[in-house]
């Protein structure tokens, strides 16, 4: 096991994905993160859109900054994607601040090497009202760039080209708008589908349900298979709103005898059996006043995680995970640390929590641990993969690309705002089966 900085300003958002990929041939994995002022560098990195490369045989990183001074914010982070042809590609936005989704090409198996910067102009869909996040996944030979775009609602864009250039697509669904977003996503591909789930709005400003759903065979389908849109991807269509979808977690549902609201959508994963795996978070037994609810300040000082799991008949099992503690920032009620899948053991996941799960005692900093379940989420057996921190450790990512080692990512540090923190990037590379423990 080893355990090192890789990268001494840095952080992400959890919107885009794969934010991390580790090429097995070659033992290297690529993290993109943004810079802060705060951090070393200053004023001088703040803002970069920045990749870590990290030779794992030698233990070393080296920074590649994508694009300088783009904006300093953490849901800028660049979603990567290997080609066909060993090159790679990273795609990224700024945050609701123009209508441009940037995209570069790296050389040959060289992801220190990248060729210029392309924009596609969202403008003419969105009435110059900006695009958030990217999210690139493959179907049957056709590469998709997920974003949040036109109404604030789920969009997609498509490429024939393994990413050289792209076409807009339409919306994925569409509702209402409520407050700031309509439909926070997170995607998996695997086998020729891609999965989501997703939220109704932003937590802050409604009472989410999460809904499940996936696109295989030309249509949006339910859990089950049946389905929800025969031509998802027809850019002179809205789509239909998610609230038609099947539904995993119903607002107000109790679960492990905690009411659970305003739920948020973390990590899914698939696996190659087709198993389905999800987490996610909620507000825990709130009950704000009547005018309260929605108040942006208030204090939310209870979250939980949940762990959800889809049966072979289409309907979802879900089972309390952990405590995840108040919310992360003041103006940020609902933010927690996060809980995400191991992408290659849908029966491990890794948390950043302020309680020991073990005990659910409350340790002085955000710790991140791992877990283990053998009953499909009903139990779980916990280790400390960090203890006694001086400061937090936030928002882990389990990379994908190398099912004989477990490679996880988080960053430790101070974040007062997604535009201000100084936090530093962390690699822990342990041989898969082997040791977790602090």
């Amino acid at each position: 096991m080893t355990e090192y900085v890789i990268n001494d300003n840095g952080a992400w958002c959890w919107f885009q994905d794969e934010r991390a990929i580790v090429d097995r041939d070659t033992q290297t994995l690529v993290v993109g993160s943004i810079a802060a002022g705060e951090g070393p560098g200053g004023e001088t990195r703040a803002g970069n859109v920045e990749l870590t490369v990290v030779d794992l045989a030698s233990q070393t990183a080296r920074i590649v900054v994508l694009h300088e001074a783009f904006e300093t914010d953490d849901h800028d982070v660049p979603a990567l994607w290997r080609r066909a042809d060993g090159r790679w590609l990273a795609a990224y936005t700024k945050h609701k601040t123009n209508d441009l989704m940037c995209w570069r090409v790296s050389e040959p198996g060289d992801p220190t090497t990248w060729g210029p910067e392309h924009t596609f102009d969202w403008a003419p869909f969105t009435g110059g009202r900006g695009v958030t996040y990217c999210n690139l996944h493959e179907l049957d030979g056709r590469l998709y760039c997920f974003s949040r775009a036109v109404n604030d609602d789920p969009c997609v864009l498509v490429s024939d080209d393994d990413g050289d250039t792209w076409a807009y697509a339409g919306k994925v669904f569409t509702r209402p708008k409520v407050g700031y977003v309509n439909g926070y996503t997170r995607y998996a591909a695997s086998d020729g589908r891609i999965d989501l789930v997703t939220t109704d709005h932003h937590p802050r400003d409604y009472d989410n349900s999460i809904y499940h759903g996936y696109f295989a065979g030309g249509a949006l389908r339910r859990s089950d298979g049946s389905v929800f849109d025969e031509h998802p991807f027809d850019p002179q269509t809205d789509g239909a709103s998610q609230v038609g979808l099947t539904t995993v977690l119903r607002a107000g549902e109790r679960i492990g005898g905690v009411a659970l609201t305003h739920a948020w959508t973390s990590d899914i994963r698939r696996d190659a059996a087709g198993t389905i795996a999800a987490t996610l978070s909620a507000r825990g037994d709130d009950d704000p006043g009547p005018d309260e609810e929605f108040a942006r300040m208030r204090p939310v000082l209870d979250h939980r995680f949940v762990y959800a799991r889809l049966e072979a008949d289409g309907s979802w099992v879900r089972h309390p995970l952990a405590k995840a503690g108040a919310g992360l920032l003041p103006h940020e009620q609902d933010y927690t640390g996060l809980a995400v899948i191991d992408p290659d053991d849908l029966d491990v996941v890794y948390l950043s929590t302020p309680f020991d799960p073990r005990t659910d005692e409350r340790t002085a900093h955000h710790e991140i641990y791992a877990g283990r379940t053998t009953d499909s989420g009903a139990s779980w057996r916990w280790e400390a993969i960090t203890c006694g921190s001086d400061v937090d450790n936030l928002r882990p990512i389990a990379v994908p690309g190398d099912p004989d080692r477990s490679l996880l990512l988080w960053f430790r540090g101070e974040m007062t705002a997604s535009q201000h923190f100084r936090c530093e990037v962390v690699l822990r590379d342990v041989v898969r089966g082997g040791g977790h423990g602090c």
